[in-house]
C-alpha cells in the first residue's frame, strides 16, 4: 500500500499557477530575517520624526499661551528686562487681576459679558428648542415653508446694513438686546436639534399623548431629558457666540459703559490703548506694568470659556456626532 503511495504522480500545475506562484511575493513570515530587523530600525526614525512634529505643534500652542500668562504675573522690572514677554515670573504677582476686577471698566464689561451671554443662551436655546421641536413633527402648519426658510438663512446673509437698519427699525440701538435679538435664532444649530428630535422613538411620545399630555408637556417632560447631548452642545455653540460678540457690539453699542469685555480687549489689548487710573482702581501709588494689565484681561476673556468646556465635553462629541451624521 505504501509502495503504490509513493510511486503516484506528481500533480502536475497549470501554467497560470506556476506563473501567480512565481511572481506572487513570499508571506512576512517565510521571508528573509534580515528584513524585519531592518524594516524595524527603518521605522524607528519616521516614528521620532512624528513625535518631534507634534512636540513642535503642542509648543507653537502652549508656549503663548504660557507667555500671556507669565507676563500678567509679572512684575515690571521682568518685563522690562525680557522685552515685553515673560516665560517664567522670578515674583508671580496677581496685583494687575486685582487692579483690572476692583471696579475698572474691565469689572463692568465683565459683567455685561457674562450677563449678555448668560440670557441669550437661555433665550437662544428655548426659541431653537420650540422651533426645532416643531419643525420634528410631521403635520405642523406651515411646518414646509418655515423649514425652508430657515434653510435660505443659511445659504444666504443678510449683510451688514440691512441688519443694521432692521436693528435700527427695531428701537434696539444702544440696547444690550440689540446682541442677543438678530443672534437668536441660528439656522444650524435648529436644523441639528430637529434632526434629534426626529430620531427620537416616536413609541414614546405617543404614549405621552395617550396618557393625555399636550405637546408642550411632552417636549418638556419627555423631549428634553432624552436630548441632553444636543442641548449641551447647541448651548455651547450659543455661549460662545455671546462670549465673543466683539463685531455686533462694535456696530450696535455706541456708550463707552455697555461696551462688553471682547470690545474693551480689542480696544486696550489690541489697539494698545492704555488703561489708565480712572480705568481701573486705585490700589496704592505704584499701578501694575502696562503689559500685565493687558494680559490679565486677556486670560479673563478665556478664562470663562475653559471653565465651561470641560462640563460639556462629555456630551459634545455625542451631539455633534448625531447631528452631523442625521442631518
Amino acid at each position: 500500500m505504501s509502495t503504490a503511495v509513493t510511486n503516484r504522480p506528481a500533480r502536475r500545475r497549470s501554467p497560470i499557477t506556476r506563473a501567480a506562484g512565481r511572481r506572487s511575493p513570499a508571506p512576512p513570515s517565510r521571508r528573509g530575517t534580515t528584513d524585519g530587523p531592518g524594516r524595524g530600525a527603518a521605522a524607528l526614525p519616521l516614528r521620532g520624526l512624528k513625535g518631534l512634529v507634534l512636540l513642535l505643534c503642542c509648543a507653537v500652542v502652549v508656549i503663548p499661551f504660557v507667555a500671556v500668562v507669565s507676563t500678567s504675573l509679572a512684575d515690571k522690572r521682568q518685563i522690562t528686562r525680557s522685552g515685553g514677554f515673560v516665560l517664567w515670573p522670578d515674583h508671580p504677582s496677581l496685583y494687575a487681576y486685582r487692579a483690572v476686577l476692583s471696579g475698572g471698566v474691565v469689572t463692568r464689561s465683565l459683567m455685561v459679558s457674562i450677563g449678555i451671554t448668560v440670557v441669550g443662551t437661555l433665550l437662544a436655546l428655548a426659541c431653537t428648542t420650540m422651533l426645532a421641536y416643531a419643525l420634528s413633527r410631521p403635520g405642523t402648519f406651515a411646518g414646509k415653508p418655515i423649514l425652508l426658510t430657515v434653510l435660505f438663512t443659511l445659504m444666504f446673509s443678510p449683510g451688514i446694513i440691512p441688519s443694521y437698519l432692521v436693528v435700527k427699525e427695531l428701537g434696539l440701538l444702544n440696547s444690550y438686546w440689540s446682541l442677543i435679538v438678530p443672534v437668536m435664532v441660528n439656522g444650524f444649530n435648529v436644523i441639528v436639534m430637529r434632526s434629534f428630535f426626529m430620531d427620537l422613538p416616536q413609541d414614546i411620545l405617543d404614549s405621552a399623548r395617550i396618557d393625555g399630555a399636550g405637546e408642550f408637556r411632552v417636549l418638556v417632560r419627555i423631549v428634553l431629558p432624552l436630548s441632553k447631548a444636543v442641548l449641551a452642545v447647541v448651548g455651547l455653540f450659543y455661549a460662545v457666540g455671546f462670549w465673543n460678540s466683539f463685531f455686533t457690539a462694535m456696530l450696535y453699542i455706541n456708550d463707552t459703559a455697555k461696551w462688553p469685555l471682547q470690545l474693551v480687549l480689542r480696544t486696550y489689548v489690541v489697539n494698545n490703548a492704555p488703561l489708565g487710573a480712572d480705568n481701573i482702581a486705585a490700589l496704592g501709588t505704584t499701578p501694575p506694568p502696562q503689559q500685565s494689565l493687558q494680559m490679565a484681561v486677556l486670560v479673563i476673556s478665556l478664562v470663562p470659556i475653559l471653565l465651561v468646556y470641560p462640563f460639556l465635553q462629555k456630551h459634545f462629541a455625542k451631539g455633534v456626532m448625531v447631528g452631523a451624521v442625521k442631518g
